[in-house]
């Protein structure tokens, strides 16, 4: 019952938490001229709670579940969270082709990395650099554009050409977050990092609850429990995809799944080898775990690349992750999971 509440409590405070700084976001992003898609990367793109558990891991000597831990997210990104948002929200994504382009070849430095394991402090500390890299690349183009990455039409309540919901009713007709857009920017992104904060305490909430009655029931060891707690674990950058994607505001949605997944493989990565000095890369992640996430982020960023997230887009990323969980446990005897 304990374990029930928990995960009940968690669900609703993630749930408020996200809508909230999705709103946040917007106002930012509209009293201070600052691009939205920039200000998505940084606050939905870098994920404290992966950080702290993956640092904890690595301090345990639990070195091959933190990469694990690194490599699991990441897959999940385009596997179920991208998934899950071109199904439930078909809409149109304008993203830049040298935003895309970052995002495809992310994973190819992560596997760059791994091929000279095992993974030290100097490594750590270039992983970091590249992450800064990408935010710094991201800030002087977003300024340089004459219009931001998806033109923060739906922070502005400009007409988008493309941005219409079916039926033809555009997003423009009922602009997203009014009250937030009449709060002093400053503000909103003060209330923008409490916002973050209960999505931190949510997830945790859900994750411990969900595992409390994964185990309550006695299904915590089968690829079904297994499968929930991973869902459940990524419960929070579903709600920031599909969310802004419903609400109007698709450059929140797509900024955290392209900030999250280059964050994972460069700087929380190189967090979590500085915190312990370093990390060993197993066989099984060279010749499948990476492998996959590389095909699987490239055609995302493909789907991407065409202008509009379809639901079959949606469909063939989540087949393509089940594929990848079948086969990992029937040759490989699992799957990189956040535990």
């Amino acid at each position: 019952m304990a374990s029930t509440f928990l995960f009940v409590a968690g669900a609703v405070l993630l749930i408020c938490s996200a809508e909230k700084l999705i709103g946040y976001l917007a106002g930012a992003a509209s009293r201070l001229s600052i691009s939205v898609f920039f200000l998505a990367v940084v606050f939905t793109g870098i994920e404290f709670d992966d950080i702290v558990l993956g640092v904890a891991l690595n301090l345990e000597d639990l070195e091959d579940v933190s990469l694990g831990l690194v490599l699991g997210t990441a897959i999940s990104f385009t596997g179920i969270v991208l998934a899950l948002a071109a199904i439930i929200t078909p809409a149109a994504v304008r993203v830049p082709r040298d935003y895309l382009a970052i995002f495809a070849a992310a994973p190819l430095v992560l596997a760059a990395f791994a091929l000279t394991a095992p993974l030290t402090a100097v490594q750590g500390v270039l992983l970091l650099a590249l992450f800064a890299l990408f935010l710094g690349y991201i800030l002087v183009q977003e300024f340089r554009r004459e219009t931001p990455t998806f033109r923060n039409t739906e922070v502005r309540g400009e007409t988008a050409e493309g941005n219409a919901r079916p039926g033809g009713e555009s997003f423009s007709d009922e602009i997203p977050f009014a009250a937030a857009r009449k709060r002093p920017g400053w503000a909103n992104l003060g209330l923008a990092v409490l916002a973050l904060a209960g999505l931190v305490v949510g997830a945790a909430a859900m994750s411990t609850g969900t595992k409390g009655i994964l185990q309550d029931h006695g299904i915590a060891g089968t690829v079904f429990g297994a499968t929930i707690v991973t869902v459940v674990l990524t419960i929070e950058d579903v709600f920031l995809t599909v969310e802004p994607i419903r609400k109007g505001v698709p450059a929140i949605g797509i900024g955290n799944v392209i900030g999250s997944l280059v964050f994972s493989v460069t700087a929380k990565l190189g967090v979590i080898v500085l915190s312990g000095g370093s990390i060993a890369v197993g066989s099984d992640v060279l010749r499948w775990h990476l492998p996959v996430l590389v095909t699987m982020t490239v055609l995302a960023a493909y789907f991407l690349h065409t202008g509009r997230l379809k639901r079959w887009h949606g469909f063939t990323l989540l087949g393509c992750y089940v594929a990848y969980w079948a086969v990992s446990f029937a040759v490989f005897g699992g799957v990189p999971v956040e535990s």
